[in-house]
Protein backbone atom coordinates (compact mmCIF):
# COMPACT_ATOMS: atom_id res chain seq x y z
CA UNK A 1 0.00 0.00 0.00
CA UNK A 2 1.02 3.59 -0.60
CA UNK A 3 0.90 6.33 2.05
CA UNK A 4 -0.14 9.97 2.31
CA UNK A 5 0.44 12.18 5.34
CA UNK A 6 -2.15 14.58 6.75
CA UNK A 7 -0.35 16.51 9.45
CA UNK A 8 1.35 13.93 11.63
CA UNK A 9 -1.01 11.08 10.66
CA UNK A 10 -0.51 8.58 7.85
CA UNK A 11 -3.27 7.46 5.49
CA UNK A 12 -2.76 4.20 3.62
CA UNK A 13 -4.35 3.64 0.23
CA UNK A 14 -4.37 1.31 -2.76
CA UNK A 15 -3.52 2.67 -6.21
CA UNK A 16 -4.28 -0.01 -8.80
CA UNK A 17 -4.76 0.07 -12.56
CA UNK A 18 -4.61 2.72 -15.27
CA UNK A 19 -7.23 4.89 -16.96
CA UNK A 20 -9.91 7.29 -15.70
CA UNK A 21 -9.70 7.59 -11.92
CA UNK A 22 -12.26 5.97 -9.63
CA UNK A 23 -12.02 6.62 -5.88
CA UNK A 24 -13.66 3.93 -3.75
CA UNK A 25 -14.78 4.33 -0.13
CA UNK A 26 -15.33 1.32 2.13
CA UNK A 27 -17.88 0.80 4.90
CA UNK A 28 -17.38 1.49 8.61
CA UNK A 29 -15.36 -1.28 10.34
CA UNK A 30 -14.06 -2.64 7.03
CA UNK A 31 -11.09 -1.43 4.96
CA UNK A 32 -9.89 -1.08 1.38
CA UNK A 33 -9.64 -4.88 1.01
CA UNK A 34 -13.43 -4.99 1.06
CA UNK A 35 -13.34 -3.94 -2.60
CA UNK A 36 -11.05 -6.80 -3.71
CA UNK A 37 -13.69 -8.56 -5.88
CA UNK A 38 -14.44 -5.33 -7.75
CA UNK A 39 -10.84 -4.14 -8.07
CA UNK A 40 -9.82 -7.26 -9.95
CA UNK A 41 -12.18 -6.24 -12.76
CA UNK A 42 -12.34 -2.44 -12.52
CA UNK A 43 -8.54 -2.00 -12.46
CA UNK A 44 -8.40 -3.39 -15.99
CA UNK A 45 -10.07 -0.20 -17.28
CA UNK A 46 -9.72 2.35 -14.49
CA UNK A 47 -7.15 3.67 -12.05
CA UNK A 48 -8.64 2.75 -8.66
CA UNK A 49 -7.68 4.79 -5.59
CA UNK A 50 -8.93 3.14 -2.38
CA UNK A 51 -8.05 4.80 0.95
CA UNK A 52 -8.31 3.10 4.32
CA UNK A 53 -10.50 5.42 6.42
CA UNK A 54 -8.81 6.81 9.52
CA UNK A 55 -8.37 4.08 12.21
CA UNK A 56 -9.31 1.40 9.66
CA UNK A 57 -7.02 -1.01 7.85
CA UNK A 58 -3.48 0.32 8.02
CA UNK A 59 -4.36 4.02 8.40
CA UNK A 60 -3.54 5.89 11.61
CA UNK A 61 -6.23 7.40 13.81
CA UNK A 62 -7.70 10.64 12.51
CA UNK A 63 -5.68 13.86 12.79
CA UNK A 64 -6.94 16.31 15.41
CA UNK A 65 -8.12 18.52 12.54
CA UNK A 66 -10.43 15.81 11.18
CA UNK A 67 -13.63 15.84 13.23
CA UNK A 68 -16.33 15.35 10.59
CA UNK A 69 -16.89 13.57 7.28
CA UNK A 70 -16.55 16.97 5.59
CA UNK A 71 -13.07 17.23 7.14
CA UNK A 72 -12.29 13.73 5.86
CA UNK A 73 -13.41 14.78 2.37
CA UNK A 74 -10.69 17.45 2.54
CA UNK A 75 -8.17 14.76 3.55
CA UNK A 76 -9.12 12.68 0.49
CA UNK A 77 -8.89 15.73 -1.76
CA UNK A 78 -5.40 16.43 -0.38
CA UNK A 79 -4.43 12.87 -1.36
CA UNK A 80 -5.78 13.35 -4.89
CA UNK A 81 -3.99 16.70 -5.15
CA UNK A 82 -0.73 15.03 -4.10
CA UNK A 83 -1.28 12.47 -6.89
CA UNK A 84 -2.02 15.29 -9.38
CA UNK A 85 -5.50 13.87 -10.01
CA UNK A 86 -7.93 16.56 -11.09
CA UNK A 87 -10.91 14.58 -12.40
CA UNK A 88 -12.33 11.44 -10.81
CA UNK A 89 -15.44 9.42 -10.08
CA UNK A 90 -16.55 8.29 -6.62
CA UNK A 91 -17.92 4.92 -5.51
CA UNK A 92 -18.89 4.70 -1.84
CA UNK A 93 -20.53 1.96 0.20
CA UNK A 94 -22.28 3.04 3.41
CA UNK A 95 -20.00 5.58 5.17
CA UNK A 96 -17.90 5.61 1.99
CA UNK A 97 -20.90 7.09 0.19
CA UNK A 98 -21.45 9.62 2.96
CA UNK A 99 -17.95 11.09 2.70
CA UNK A 100 -18.05 10.80 -1.11
CA UNK A 101 -21.08 13.12 -1.03
CA UNK A 102 -19.04 15.59 1.04
CA UNK A 103 -16.31 15.45 -1.64
CA UNK A 104 -18.87 16.36 -4.32
CA UNK A 105 -20.06 19.30 -2.20
CA UNK A 106 -16.47 20.56 -1.78
CA UNK A 107 -15.26 19.98 -5.36
CA UNK A 108 -18.27 19.54 -7.69
CA UNK A 109 -16.34 20.47 -10.84
CA UNK A 110 -13.82 17.65 -10.25
CA UNK A 111 -16.29 14.78 -9.83
CA UNK A 112 -17.38 13.04 -13.03
CA UNK A 113 -19.87 10.56 -11.56
CA UNK A 114 -21.05 9.19 -8.22
CA UNK A 115 -22.16 5.75 -7.01
CA UNK A 116 -23.90 5.43 -3.63
CA UNK A 117 -24.10 1.82 -2.45
CA UNK A 118 -26.08 0.91 0.69
CA UNK A 119 -25.70 4.49 1.87
CA UNK A 120 -27.79 7.43 3.06
CA UNK A 121 -26.84 11.10 3.07
CA UNK A 122 -29.60 12.28 5.43
CA UNK A 123 -29.39 12.35 9.21
CA UNK A 124 -29.15 9.13 11.18
CA UNK A 125 -32.60 8.34 12.66
CA UNK A 126 -32.59 9.40 16.33
CA UNK A 127 -33.21 5.99 17.90
CA UNK A 128 -30.45 4.39 15.82
CA UNK A 129 -28.13 7.36 16.45
CA UNK A 130 -28.49 6.83 20.22
CA UNK A 131 -27.81 3.09 19.90
CA UNK A 132 -24.66 3.65 17.83
CA UNK A 133 -23.31 6.35 20.14
CA UNK A 134 -23.84 4.06 23.13
CA UNK A 135 -21.66 1.49 21.34
CA UNK A 136 -18.95 4.12 20.77
CA UNK A 137 -19.04 5.05 24.47
CA UNK A 138 -18.77 1.39 25.41
CA UNK A 139 -15.64 1.04 23.25
CA UNK A 140 -14.12 4.12 24.87
CA UNK A 141 -14.85 2.86 28.39
CA UNK A 142 -13.51 -0.63 27.69
CA UNK A 143 -10.52 0.67 25.70
CA UNK A 144 -11.36 -2.18 23.30
CA UNK A 145 -14.04 -3.34 20.91
CA UNK A 146 -16.07 -5.55 23.25
CA UNK A 147 -17.75 -8.81 22.20
CA UNK A 148 -21.09 -6.96 22.48
CA UNK A 149 -19.82 -4.22 20.13
CA UNK A 150 -18.49 -6.77 17.64
CA UNK A 151 -21.61 -8.97 17.71
CA UNK A 152 -23.87 -5.93 17.36
CA UNK A 153 -22.18 -4.77 14.16
CA UNK A 154 -21.54 -8.26 12.78
CA UNK A 155 -25.27 -8.97 12.87
CA UNK A 156 -25.90 -5.97 10.58
CA UNK A 157 -23.47 -6.74 7.77
CA UNK A 158 -25.15 -9.40 5.62
CA UNK A 159 -28.53 -10.84 4.66
CA UNK A 160 -29.93 -13.88 6.46
CA UNK A 161 -28.96 -16.23 3.61
CA UNK A 162 -26.36 -18.75 4.76
CA UNK A 163 -23.22 -19.59 2.83
CA UNK A 164 -19.78 -20.90 3.73
CA UNK A 165 -18.08 -17.89 2.15
CA UNK A 166 -20.21 -15.46 4.16
CA UNK A 167 -19.40 -17.32 7.39
CA UNK A 168 -15.68 -17.00 6.60
CA UNK A 169 -16.05 -13.28 5.88
CA UNK A 170 -17.92 -12.72 9.14
CA UNK A 171 -15.39 -14.76 11.12
CA UNK A 172 -12.56 -12.65 9.67
CA UNK A 173 -14.53 -9.44 10.33
CA UNK A 174 -14.92 -10.40 14.00
CA UNK A 175 -11.31 -11.58 14.33
CA UNK A 176 -9.90 -8.29 13.02
CA UNK A 177 -12.07 -6.21 15.37
CA UNK A 178 -11.35 -8.40 18.40
CA UNK A 179 -7.61 -7.85 17.95
CA UNK A 180 -7.41 -4.05 17.73
CA UNK A 181 -5.43 -2.37 20.50
CA UNK A 182 -6.70 0.35 22.85
CA UNK A 183 -5.46 3.21 20.68
CA UNK A 184 -7.10 1.82 17.53
CA UNK A 185 -10.34 1.09 19.43
CA UNK A 186 -10.48 4.74 20.44
CA UNK A 187 -9.86 5.75 16.83
CA UNK A 188 -12.63 3.46 15.59
CA UNK A 189 -15.05 4.94 18.12
CA UNK A 190 -14.05 8.43 17.00
CA UNK A 191 -14.62 7.42 13.37
CA UNK A 192 -18.03 6.03 14.32
CA UNK A 193 -19.06 9.36 15.78
CA UNK A 194 -18.07 11.04 12.51
CA UNK A 195 -20.22 8.59 10.55
CA UNK A 196 -23.28 8.32 12.77
CA UNK A 197 -23.20 11.95 13.86
CA UNK A 198 -22.88 13.23 10.28
CA UNK A 199 -24.68 16.31 9.09
CA UNK A 200 -27.68 16.16 6.76
CA UNK A 201 -26.50 16.64 3.16
CA UNK A 202 -29.70 15.43 1.51
CA UNK A 203 -30.81 18.83 0.18
CA UNK A 204 -27.34 19.53 -1.21
CA UNK A 205 -27.28 16.10 -2.86
CA UNK A 206 -30.58 16.92 -4.55
CA UNK A 207 -28.76 19.74 -6.35
CA UNK A 208 -26.08 17.46 -7.80
CA UNK A 209 -25.88 17.76 -11.57
CA UNK A 210 -23.75 14.70 -12.26
CA UNK A 211 -24.47 11.10 -13.26
CA UNK A 212 -25.44 9.19 -10.12
CA UNK A 213 -26.11 5.50 -9.53
CA UNK A 214 -27.84 4.40 -6.33
CA UNK A 215 -27.77 0.71 -5.37
CA UNK A 216 -28.92 -1.08 -2.23
CA UNK A 217 -29.13 -4.64 -0.99
CA UNK A 218 -32.73 -5.84 -0.88
CA UNK A 219 -32.18 -7.07 2.70
CA UNK A 220 -29.99 -4.24 4.02
CA UNK A 221 -30.70 -3.82 7.77
CA UNK A 222 -28.48 -0.77 8.23
CA UNK A 223 -29.61 1.34 5.26
CA UNK A 224 -33.05 0.07 4.29
CA UNK A 225 -34.26 0.18 0.70
CA UNK A 226 -36.60 3.08 1.51
CA UNK A 227 -33.63 5.39 2.17
CA UNK A 228 -32.11 4.67 -1.24
CA UNK A 229 -35.53 5.16 -2.84
CA UNK A 230 -35.74 8.60 -1.19
CA UNK A 231 -32.32 9.56 -2.56
CA UNK A 232 -33.25 8.30 -6.02
CA UNK A 233 -36.46 10.35 -5.95
CA UNK A 234 -34.52 13.44 -4.82
CA UNK A 235 -31.50 13.29 -7.14
CA UNK A 236 -32.71 14.15 -10.63
CA UNK A 237 -31.69 11.67 -13.31
CA UNK A 238 -30.18 9.17 -10.90
CA UNK A 239 -30.19 5.48 -11.75
CA UNK A 240 -31.48 3.01 -9.18
CA UNK A 241 -30.99 -0.71 -8.65
CA UNK A 242 -32.01 -3.07 -5.84
CA UNK A 243 -29.47 -5.88 -5.41
CA UNK A 244 -31.31 -9.16 -4.78
CA UNK A 245 -30.29 -11.54 -2.00
CA UNK A 246 -27.92 -9.03 -0.41
CA UNK A 247 -27.63 -7.18 2.87
CA UNK A 248 -25.50 -4.18 3.81
CA UNK A 249 -22.14 -5.29 2.40
CA UNK A 250 -23.75 -6.05 -0.93
CA UNK A 251 -20.51 -5.97 -2.92
CA UNK A 252 -19.32 -9.09 -1.04
CA UNK A 253 -22.64 -10.93 -1.04
CA UNK A 254 -23.27 -10.35 -4.74
CA UNK A 255 -19.76 -9.55 -6.03
CA UNK A 256 -20.33 -10.48 -9.67
CA UNK A 257 -23.58 -8.52 -9.99
CA UNK A 258 -22.24 -5.41 -8.22
CA UNK A 259 -19.07 -5.49 -10.31
CA UNK A 260 -21.06 -5.72 -13.53
CA UNK A 261 -23.31 -2.82 -12.52
CA UNK A 262 -20.28 -0.69 -11.61
CA UNK A 263 -18.44 -1.55 -14.82
CA UNK A 264 -21.48 -0.72 -16.93
CA UNK A 265 -22.16 2.60 -15.22
CA UNK A 266 -18.54 3.78 -15.05
CA UNK A 267 -17.84 2.71 -18.63
CA UNK A 268 -20.82 4.70 -19.90
CA UNK A 269 -19.71 7.78 -17.97
CA UNK A 270 -15.92 7.62 -18.40
CA UNK A 271 -15.10 5.52 -21.47
CA UNK A 272 -17.85 6.54 -23.91
CA UNK A 273 -15.57 9.01 -25.68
Amino acid sequence: MATHNVGTQTMHYLDIGEGPVVVLGHSYLWDSQMWAPQLESLSQSFRCIVPDFWAHGQSDNAPTTTRTLADYASDVLSLLDALNIEQFSLVGLSSGGMWATEVVIKAPSRVQSLVLLDSFVGLEPEVVHTKYFNMMEQADNAKALTPEFIDFFAELQFSQAESEEKQLQLANFKHVLANVDADKAAGIAQAGRMVFGRRDTFEMAEMFALPTLIMVGAQDKVRPVLESQLMHDGITGSEYFIIPNAGHISNLEQPWLVTEKLRDFLSRQLLAN
